[in-house]
């Protein structure tokens, strides 16, 4: 009787509970082992469901995956209420990967890739400030986040960032007897000079692989007046300038002043050659430093800005990869959960050691404070792309020109007309 009483008095209260608009706390569970035995009870099920958060990053180096797999660790340690997973993708297949993910739509929800303007005019991205803590947004460059504009909206943030200068071997350039080139007639001076001193040393690294072309072509173009597009943001492929430009190099090439191959020889090759001091000159990003530094007997070299046409200005090439977001209709628990994410990954200390370990530039003020404090010869690279000039990778044509002024090159070391291959190219353009 005393226990059916009981039952009943318990069942009151908690109908008075709800009737009250209460909330009816779960108690925890009996982890008591029953009696006579030593086995543990069984572990109490979850509360509630983690959020699940899916993201697919670049790999940048060796180094990366390992990263990321610790960075998920500590991560999904000190959130218990969300489930991120990291899949690391080497560049030479992340494109197939997620475009095979959108064509099953099955989209990541954060994306690590370098280009983001075609996605966005497919409709398949969020707005990026909608993500992304008041906070942690304060922290970027706004020439980096002005990189992802497109009308007046922000669709990414920058992850990291690099920069492009010549490098030189200056005990090279002192035996042939040859200046630190400045300008184009300059730089073709010194050429003759260091073939002329020893016929086995390539005097100037070009790459106009898929790999990089683009970039040999914004280094020439930029430096003689040029550009991908004018003012107004229309596409400018075959100008004067630029034709000028794409001539001059293809006349290096076809001279015998540079290495043999620039159609398949990547930037990677030309760093190997440099780093071996086979390579006198070259344009390259700062992780250059740190892979010729690393080798057993480091050759002597130096850092200049890239050699313009007479009566141009020099200009750097910056270079940088972003976060997106992709359009999930998303909960509001999925939006706080990518908020964590990115404080997370952009906490000063764990981002500065992220870009560090990848020999980048950060992309960040806070990170670029922290690197020029742990690495006095990082302050200059991080002033030259902190004005650097940038691909135009918010219009949605930029995947095409890559591509294009790519072919262009190599077809002009064919024997190709350069104003006709621009031409061509800009006539395939919308404006």
């Amino acid at each position: 009787m005393k226990r059916f009483l009981a039952l009943l008095l318990a069942l009151v209260m908690t109908m008075a509970l709800v009737a009250c608009g209460g909330k009816k706390d779960t108690p925890p569970a009996d982890t008591t082992p029953p009696a006579g035995t030593n086995e543990p009870a069984p572990a109490p099920e979850p509360s509630a469901e983690k959020v699940a958060l899916n993201v697919i990053a670049a790999q940048y180096g060796d180094l990366t995956k390992d990263w990321w797999a610790d960075f998920q660790n500590d991560f999904n340690g000190s959130h218990d209420d969300i489930d991120l997973t990291v899949e690391v993708v080497s560049w030479n297949d992340i494109y197939t990967v997620v475009n095979t993910r959108l064509s099953g739509n099955n989209p990541p929800d954060i994306l690590n890739i370098d280009t983001f303007a075609d996605y966005q005019a497919d409709d398949l991205l969020r707005p990026i400030q909608d993500f992304v803590s008041d906070e942690t947004y304060a922290k970027f460059y706004p020439a980096f986040l002005e990189q992802s504009n497109i009308d007046g909206t922000i669709w990414a943030i920058p992850d990291l960032a690099s920069a492009r200068a010549m490098y030189y071997n200056a005990d090279i350039l002192e035996a042939a007897g040859a200046a630190v080139p400045t300008t184009w007639a300059e730089l073709k001076d010194a050429c003759q000079k260091i073939k002329a001193y020893d016929s086995s040393i390539y005097p100037w690294g070009v790459d106009m692989t898929t790999d990089e072309g683009q970039a040999c072509f914004a280094y020439y173009s930029w430096t003689n007046g040029g550009d991908f597009t004018d003012a107004d943001g229309n596409w400018t492929l075959n100008t004067p300038e630029n034709v000028e430009a794409v001539e001059y190099i293809i006349g290096l090439v076809k001279d015998g002043l540079t290495n043999t191959d620039p159609a398949n020889e990547t930037r990677y090759d030309l760093q190997e050659l440099f780093a071996s001091g086979k390579l006198a000159m070259m344009i390259g990003p700062n992780q250059i430093t740190n892979y010729v530094e690393g080798k057993d007997n480091p050759i002597n070299f130096g850092i200049a800005s890239i050699p313009a046409n007479e009566g141009k200005e020099t200009s750097s090439v910056g270079v940088m990869d972003r976060f997106m977001v992709f359009d999930k209709e998303d909960t509001d628990d999925k939006v706080d959960a990518i908020k964590e994410f990115f404080d997370y990954f952009y906490e000063d200390t764990r981002y500065s050691d992220w870009v560090i370990m990848e020999t980048f530039l950060p992309a960040t003020k806070t990170g670029g404070e922290i690197m020029a404090a742990a690495d006095p010869d990082a302050a200059s690279w991080i002033e030259i792309v902190g004005s650097a000039k940038f691909y135009p990778t918010a219009k949605a044509e930029w995947a095409d020109v890559k591509q294009g002024v790519i072919d262009v090159e190599q077809h002009a070391l064919l024997g190709g007309d350069v104003g006709e291959l621009l031409e061509t190219l800009q006539a395939s353009l919308p404006n």
